[in-house]
């Protein structure tokens, strides 16, 4: 008998928690939920596990069911922990009335226990909030009362999630090394092992966003991998979608833009998955600034919105964006506004580079010159490599603009030597520029190509092209545009979306948008993971290029079957038709060009509904052995040989 009790499910599903098995322990917690009898903790470990699975659906359904269970035994404490934890995921969801809701029993059930750990994270709240609002000294005051309660409760949970508000707060305040020396202290706790797995990862995501605030490069990304090493050795799925985000602003800052989108799309559909709204905002944001940087401006602006509807400000990308479109007032006014409304240190240091180069292309020199002396106050307080760099490449531009180029030139070169130790490729590019200039100013030609050059070839080698041909132009390098037009061999992927007119006239153009916008986030976060890079939005679908013609073919076949699974549990995904080509072609710019994409173009359109076509040679070269249908031979238009085309069985 001992023997089979030790195999119940109820044992079974605890032991797959310790080992942190997430998915056997929540099919073991249901099993035994279907037998009766589970105790309130016992719903609560499985809702905890729903979370780390991935279901944040069924976790608030049995969290809520956990906390009806812990009232009906008169466990107020546990019942009040509960409430807190459905009033995060609610306002991770974005439905902040219910959270609110949810905050205020949680008060309500603490409001005689106020030494106990369950008020401590009830006041922790308070501070979040009044923090959120800009009352910054409230927020101060309710996380050292929070740190206070910790202590006495002997709740390190509390104590640790205190300790990092409290740090981050003084931060936000200007007290930049008092509050990071909070925000290690708690870091420390979650590095030991002392704190639980939900405020472990919380506490590591609070630390990297401070490093962030203040703009410590090198520090965020030494606590960004070791949180994603924590996810690996835990299991856990939901806390790498806002590592992820972090990883990908470290990547993009080291040159590796392709690269960094790639995380950034992975992120996003990681964070959707597990309904973490705020962080998904995040990771838009990051894949605008990409685009930006790969002068792809359409693209830059429909992720920033994105980041806008999911409640991010989409400053100052959406400014750099208007400007770059040559709208140079419409970016000055709306940078001002967004500077009016911004009360913090590290909220204000993101928006004033764009403002002092937005300001100096308006002609408003004041604003310019207050933007650089404000840099300045900022990076005496922060004290990081780039902050200091932000500073120099500021005053160095105000001085450059105002007639000053010899003092100009030499704050650029200390915002060039601060860059150059964070290793920041499309940031040394772009100062390099503002130095030729400066050279030019004083008649120092012979420098100043020597410095454009330098820019040109960085940028092009990290795929920021726009700027790559405004340092061109200035090199004055007529074959410029030749130049970034290399021939290669690529492998195309075209995705068309099949019967769309009808489709429009079934379901209307509002919900077509939002079928348009759902098909191209799914598509791009497939065509993420298999490192692919889109190239443009063509008609109903996506035309994405890849360096490896296997990649390709995994990618065509990940999307059918992500369209076919979504089919499966939702009712319904729009029908796509996939063409996979490898060719010769010659890069445009973002694009590429010659017969070869047209080729490939050709090849997606004979595909029938949810069906992948492949060029026999592509398929070869693929060295993928796949399930294959009987090939066929097309005559293509504008293409003299005939080709053979193989549809691949994905189901």
């Amino acid at each position: 008998m001992t023997g089979i009790a030790q195999q119940s499910p109820i044992d079974a599903a605890k032991a797959a928690f310790a080992r942190r098995a997430w998915r056997d322990a929540f099919d073991l917690y249901a099993q035994a939920d279907r037998a009766g009898g589970l105790t309130a903790d016992d719903l609560a470990a499985h809702a905890e596990v729903a979370w780390w699975c991935g279901q944040p659906d069924d976790a608030t359904r049995i969290g809520e069911r956990a906390y009806a269970a812990y009232v009906a035994a008169g466990d107020r404490q546990r019942a009040a922990l509960r409430a807190i934890q459905l009033s995060d995921e609610n306002a991770n969801r974005g439905a902040y009335t219910v959270a609110t809701a949810w905050l205020t029993r949680a008060e309500r059930l603490t409001d005689d226990a106020r030494d106990s750990g369950a008020y401590g994270h009830v006041v922790l709240r308070r501070s979040l909030i009044a923090g959120g609002e800009g009352h910054l000294e409230q927020a101060l005051a309710y996380a050292r009362e929070a740190i206070a309660i910790g202590e006495r409760a002997g709740d390190k949970d509390v104590q640790a999630l205190a300790l990092v508000q409290t740090g981050q707060v003084l931060v936000a305040m200007g007290q930049v090394r008092e509050g990071m020396a909070l925000v290690d202290e708690a870091t420390m706790a979650a590095v030991s092992g002392d704190l639980g797995l939900m405020v472990t990862g919380r506490v590591y995501c609070c630390t990297i966003s401070a490093c962030r605030d203040v703009a410590d490069i090198r520090r965020a990304s030494d606590w960004t991998e070791a949180a994603h090493r924590w996810c690996d050795r835990q299991s856990v799925s939901g806390f790498p979608g806002v590592c992820r985000v972090h990883r990908a602003e470290i990547t993009a800052l080291r040159g590796g833009l392709a690269k960094a989108e790639q995380e950034a799309r992975l992120a996003c559909d990681e964070l959707l998955k597990w309904q973490i709204a705020p962080v998904a905002a995040e990771g838009y944001y990051e894949i605008g600034s990409i685009r930006l940087r790969m002068g792809d401006l359409a693209a830059a602006e429909e992720a920033l919105r994105q980041a806008h509807q999911m409640g991010r400000s989409p400053e100052p990308g959406l400014s750099l964006v208007r400007f770059a479109e040559g709208k140079t007032a419409v970016a000055h006014a709306a940078l001002k506004r967004a500077l009016a409304e911004e009360p913090t240190r590290p909220g204000r240091a993101r928006l004033l580079p764009a403002h002092v180069e937005i300001a100096l292309a308006a002609g408003d020199l004041a604003a310019a010159r207050a933007g650089a002396d404000e840099l300045a106050e900022i990076a005496e307080a922060f004290g990081t490599e780039a902050s200091h760099a932000r500073k120099h490449v500021a005053l160095g531009a105000v001085l450059l603009a105002d007639g000053d180029a010899v003092a100009a030139e030499k704050e650029l070169r200390r915002g060039l030597e601060a860059w150059q130790k964070i290793e920041a490729p499309y940031e040394i590019a772009r100062i390099r520029m503002l130095i030729a200039a400066a050279a030019r100013a004083q008649g120092d030609e012979e420098t100043a190509k020597l410095e454009l050059a330098s820019a040109k070839s960085t940028l092009e080698r990290i795929g920021a092209r726009r700027d790559a041909r405004i340092a061109a132009e200035a090199l004055g390098d007529a074959p410029a545009v030749a130049a970034g037009d290399a021939r290669a061999t690529r492998t195309f992927l075209f995705t068309d979306i099949v019967n769309s007119t009808k489709l429009i006239g079934v379901i209307g153009d509002d919900a077509w948008a939002d079928l348009i916008r759902w098909h191209d986030d799914t598509l791009r976060s497939v065509i993420a993971e298999h490192g692919g890079e889109e190239i443009r939005h063509q008609g109903d679908g996506l035309v994405v290029s890849f360096d490896d013609p296997g990649r390709a073919l995994d990618c065509a076949i990940a999307i059918q079957q992500r369209l076919a699974d979504h089919r499966r549990a939702h009712g319904f995904a729009p029908a796509v038709r996939v063409g996979v080509h490898e060719a010769q072609a010659t890069r445009r710019g973002l694009d590429y060009a010659g017969a070869g994409i047209h080729e490939a173009a050709r090849v997606g359109a004979l595909a029938g509904e949810g069906e992948i076509l492949v060029t026999r040679a592509t398929l070869d070269a693929s060295r993928r052995s796949v399930a294959t249908g009987e090939a066929r031979t097309a005559s293509l238009k504008g293409i003299a040989e005939p080709v053979e085309v193989v549809p691949v069985v994905w189901r």
